[in-house]
C-alpha cells in the first residue's frame, strides 16, 4: 500500500472515532462550560487525534528510513531503495540505473510467467510445479548477484578514483598508477559482467515464456529437453560460485 492511501486511511480512521465521539446520536460529548468532565476529554480527544495524525505522517514521510543490511534485503523494493543510494556516483550511475531497471523488469516478467502457467495448466500438475520452481531458482540467483553488485559498489571509493584520474595523476609513478587503474577495472569489470548475467537470465525467462505459450501437453522429460531450459539450469548451477 502506497504512503498516501496509508495516511488517507488514517484521515478516515481519525474522522470516524470523531463522528462516533461527538455526535449527539452516539457518545455525543459536547464542549461546553456546563460540563467540565466532558469538555476536558473532548479536547483532550482532539488533542490525540491530531498527534495521532501527526506521528503518522512522520512515520510515512519524515523518519528516517532504517538502511537494511545487503544480506538482510529481501523485496524487490529493498534493493531498489540499497541500489539508489549510490545514484549519486557520476562514475557508476549508468550502471546503477540499468541495474534498477532490470528488477523492474524481472518483477513484470514473473508476472507475465505465472499467469502464463496458470493458463496453461493446473498448480496441481507436476509440470505447472517444475516451471515455477525453475523460475524460483533463477529469480534467487538474479537477486544474489544484485547482492554481490552492492557488496561491490559499497566498497568503491569514487572521490580516491577521481583523484587518480585527477591531481594524482602526476604524482605517482607509472607503475602505481596502473595498479591503482588495474585495480579499479576490477570493480567496474565485475559490476558490468554481473550486470550481463541478469540480463541473460531475463532473456532466458523471456525464451522459456514463448517456449511454454507454444505447448498444448509436454511431459516432465521434455521440458528438460528444452533449449531454454537447459540454458537455464547452466545459470542456476553458477549459484555456487556466487554465494556470500
Amino acid at each position: 500500500m502506497s504512503k498516501g492511501l496509508k495516511l488517507v486511511g488514517m484521515v478516515i480512521f481519525i474522522s470516524v472515532l470523531n463522528v462516533i465521539v461527538f455526535s449527539p446520536g452516539l457518545i455525543g460529548i459536547q464542549l461546553s462550560r456546563t460540563n467540565a468532565l466532558k469538555t476536558a476529554f473532548g479536547v483532550a480527544f482532539i488533542i490525540a487525534s491530531l498527534i495521532m495524525l501527526l506521528f503518522t505522517m512522520y512515520q510515512l514521510f519524515f523518519k528516517p528510513k532504517e538502511e537494511k543490511s545487503i544480506k538482510k534485503l529481501k523485496t524487490k523494493e529493498d534493493f531498489v531503495l540499497a541500489l539508489s543510494r549510490f545514484k549519486g556516483s557520476s562514475v557508476l550511475k549508468e550502471d546503477i540505473n540499468t541495474t534498477i531497471e532490470q528488477i523492474e523488469r524481472m518483477k513484470k516478467k514473473k508476472v507475465v510467467f505465472h499467469q502464463l502457467l496458470t493458463d496453461k495448466f493446473s498448480p496441481t500438475e507436476i509440470t505447472f510445479n517444475k516451471f515455477a520452481s525453475v523460475v524460483d531458482e533463477v529469480e534467487t540467483l538474479f537477486y544474489l548477484t544484485i547482492k554481490n553488485i552492492l557488496n561491490k559498489i559499497s566498497t568503491f571509493d569514487e572521490s580516491e578514483y577521481k583523484n587518480m584520474k585527477g591531481k594524482d595523476a602526476s604524482r605517482y609513478s607509472k607503475t602505481l598508477l596502473k595498479e591503482k587503474t588495474d585495480l579499479y577495472n576490477e570493480y567496474f569489470d565485475f559490476v558490468r559482467k554481473s550486470i550481463e548475467m541478469n540480463e541473460e537470465i531475463l532473456v532466458n525467462i523471456d525464451k522459456l515464456i514463448l517456449e511454454i505459450s507454444r505447448l498444448d501437453v509436454v511431459g516432465i522429460d521434455e521440458i528438460e529437453e528444452m533449449d531454454c531450459m537447459k540454458e537455464i539450469d547452466a545459470l542456476i548451477q553458477q549459484t555456487k560460485y556466487y554465494k556470500q
